[in-house]
């Protein structure tokens, strides 16, 4: 089979058995030379290593079930997409407003900000410069056509 409508097929079966966990949703399906599958799943509010296993499990029995690889032949780890990835979904923006993020435009420019809003055509980011007293915030609506990718700044 090829791989990319194998990959459309392992995506039909999660959001199949997702349509029931509306909380959560599937980010991307990689499938590795090797036939290991790896699956990235997020939740509005994150997601468990229970409901991580959960899911293997289900999805294991399915992609068995329907014969994609021969039986052994496969593995598949289930997990969430990790903070130090850039956000592929709309969703991925919406929970995470309110935190730090790093944008990197189309022209390789860079900007930092605390996420403010999402819209379905851009993001408002609150951008600081300048310390104490001299520090000036601002609000930034930057499109999503300009955006390469963003990621979500961790703090210490």
């Amino acid at each position: 089979m090829q791989s990319e409508s194998l990959v459309q097929n392992i995506e039909d079966l999660i959001n199949k058995f997702l349509e029931n966990e509306p909380g959560y949703f599937l980010v991307e399906v990689k499938i590795k030379p090797t036939d290991n599958i790896k699956v990235f799943i997020d939740g509005d509010n994150g997601i468990s290593i229970e409901k991580c296993i959960q899911f293997n499990r289900q999805l294991y029995k399915q992609i068995e079930g329907n014969n994609f690889f021969a039986p052994g032949t496969f593995s598949l780890e289930v997990s969430s997409p990790g903070i130090d990835k850039p956000l592929k979904l709309h969703r991925q923006y919406q929970k995470n407003t309110g935190r730090n993020i790093e944008i990197v435009f189309n022209d390789s420019t860079v900007k930092k900000g605390k996420l403010i809003q999402v819209s379905n055509d851009d993001i408002i980011i609150e951008e600081t410069t300048g310390k104490g007293k001299k520090a000036e915030t601002r609000q930034l609506v930057i499109p999503f056509s300009n955006i390469k990718t963003t990621t979500v700044q961790i703090e210490f």
